[in-house]
This record gives structure tokens, sequence and C-alpha cells, in this order.
């Protein structure tokens, strides 16, 4: 008799599963060269270089590419335990300017997850660790609907 896996492993391989189908299909955040440095259940961490055509009239990264970056970032967190979850709501702050050459990572943390709805919290700093911006998403669970349902049909 095999003995059942720790919970915390289980949901780890649940999460990479779902990084991998979502960022197969990703055609937005591939194309902005983001990549997927860390998840986990409920967490995800996503950098993204700034490029010449993100820059805006004032040679500072558009705030609408920030806002996607932590948009991602929320997206893979709150989609991590399989279970197909939409933005219900978001806000963003951004505190500082980032420049063309800057990479940027976001940082989701799965604030609070309660029935259908969740709260996370998401850092955008640079690659001195200054803080650029901080978006808390609100997200919305649609029942029954697996990520990757032959996770859901191994339950």
């Amino acid at each position: 008799m095999s003995e059942p896996l720790d919970p915390r492993v289980d949901a780890q391989r649940v999460a990479e599963a779902v990084r991998d189908t979502m960022f197969a299909n990703d055609r937005a955040s591939k194309g902005l060269g983001m990549r997927i440095e860390a998840i986990g259940p409920g967490t995800a961490t996503l950098s993204m270089a700034v490029r010449e055509d993100m820059l805006n009239g004032f040679d500072i990264c558009h705030g609408g590419f920030v806002t996607t970056l932590a948009d991602s970032c929320f997206a893979f967190a709150c989609n991590s335990h399989n279970e197909v979850t939409v933005a219900s709501g978001f806000a963003i702050d951004i505190v500082a300017p980032s420049r063309l050459g800057d990479v940027l990572t976001a940082t989701a943390v799965e604030t609070s997850l309660a029935g259908r709805t969740g709260v996370y919290d998401i850092r955008i700093t640079n690659q001195r660790d200054e803080l650029i911006a901080v978006f808390r998403g609100r997200s919305y669970r649609i029942k029954g609907k697996p990520v990757v349902p032959e996770l859901a049909a191994a339950r």
C-alpha cells in the first residue's frame, strides 16, 4: 500500500500543471516576454524586461504594461488551485517609474480565499528591488470548471 502524498507536495504539483497549461495558451504574457519564475498554491512570480516598444512619450514604461504584468501574475496565482478563476476587479498604484532595460518582477500572494472569491496582493519591483507598483486583485472562481480536467478527475 502506498503512502498518500503530502498535501503540500500534491498542491505544488497541481499549481505546476496549471502553470504549464495556462502558459501554453497565454499569447499576451508570452508576447510581452514574460517569464514565470515561480508558482505555488496561491502564489506566483513573473518577470518582464522593459523594451523600447513599452515606453511612453516620457521614455518610461507605460503603466498599462506594468498593470498587465501584475494582472498576469494575479491570474497564475489565483488559478493555481485548478479551478478556473477570473478577475472581478483590481486596483493598482504605480509608485515609481520603470525605464528601458529594467527587469520588473511581480510577486503575488493569496491574501484571502473564501468560497468563490479571493483577494491577491501583488508587488512589482525592479532589478534593484525598488518598489514600482502595488496591485490588489479580486477573483471569482467558476464552480466545477477545472483548468486541468485530468487533475480534477484524479481526486
